[in-house]
């Protein structure tokens, strides 16, 4: 009679770790693989292409290689299916050719304003010189 029970006891316990194996299997089997950051990728392939397209390496180089790196990084980790890494580096690849492009942005802008300076500082001594010989 005890035999009987531990018997059943053995039979319930299996058949339940039969159960939790076939279930642990259709779910490793049935789960897809983490989907590649597109949206992301894209953002840093324009940002970087805009930085090229405003020759931002003239005045920004270092961010913009480092912005390349970062993409070309992304894209590897897609290739190991590392998902959330590609995401990660995809960004940081955006913002560093954002970074370049508002840099080289604020290095026109300054050469823009130094080459102003220049022209009034050189109108006030052509203003002088001729007021100067008129009195």
């Amino acid at each position: 009679m005890i035999r009987l029970i531990n018997q059943e006891k053995h039979s319930k316990v299996a058949s339940y770790l039969a159960t939790l194996t076939v279930s642990g299997v259709l779910l490793v089997g049935c789960s897809s693989p983490p989907k590649a950051p597109d949206q992301a990728l894209q953002a840093a392939e324009l940002a970087i292409a805009t930085a090229e397209q405003a020759r931002v390496a003239d005045y920004a180089s270092p961010e913009l290689g480092e912005a390349r790196e970062k993409l070309t990084a992304a894209r590897a980790a897609v290739a190991k299916e590392e998902m959330t890494t590609a995401e990660r580096l995809a960004e940081q690849a955006r913002a560093d050719a954002e970074l370049a492009t508002a840099k080289a942005d604020a290095a026109k802008a300054q050469a823009i304003n130094d080459e102003l300076g220049k022209s009034v500082n050189t109108l006030e001594q052509e203003l002088q010189r001729n007021s100067g010989g008129v009195q």
